[in-house]
């Protein structure tokens, strides 16, 4: 995954393997050897391609794209959880590594927001709740 990621990622920002060998301090060659998979940069070449391409070391070195959609790796804070499949009566399973990162519980109660230019979002309600109590005192 992280030689498939690198190369995509080096593609997406079109830089030459020369391009990161330069910003790294490495040859070329070393580059080109973790792009075939027969080496692995140490821990801080990672780190500093990981903010060079803007995304999570994690997703560098772990994400998967989802074949179906063909996506790059996302920005660093931004997800892709996956699809989701609209019930009968307009439910949703949220995928269960959001509602982990996001520390959604059963019986949670959520705010469905929505825009018709960029879609629909959910809220904590009680987070909500609290950002509109101080948007109402600053007035």
């Amino acid at each position: 995954m992280f030689k498939d990621n690198l190369i995509q990622m080096r593609k997406l920002l079109q830089m030459t393997q020369e391009d990161i060998a330069e910003k790294l301090g490495v040859t070329r060659q070393s580059v080109a050897k973790w792009e075939s998979g027969e080496t692995i940069p140490d821990l801080d070449k990672c780190k500093l391609l990981a903010d060079i391409f803007g995304v999570s070391l994690d997703d560098l070195a772990n994400y998967e794209s989802d074949e179906n959609m063909g996506l790059a790796l996302p920005p660093k804070g931004k997800h892709l959880f996956g699809l989701v499949t609209v019930g009968e009566k307009g439910q949703i399973v949220i995928p269960a590594k959001a509602r982990k990162l996001f520390e959604i519980a059963q019986g949670d109660r959520l705010v469905v927001l929505g825009d018709e230019g960029q879609g629909i979002a959910l809220v904590k309600a009680d987070d909500f709740l609290e950002m509109a109590s101080m948007i109402k005192k600053m007035k």
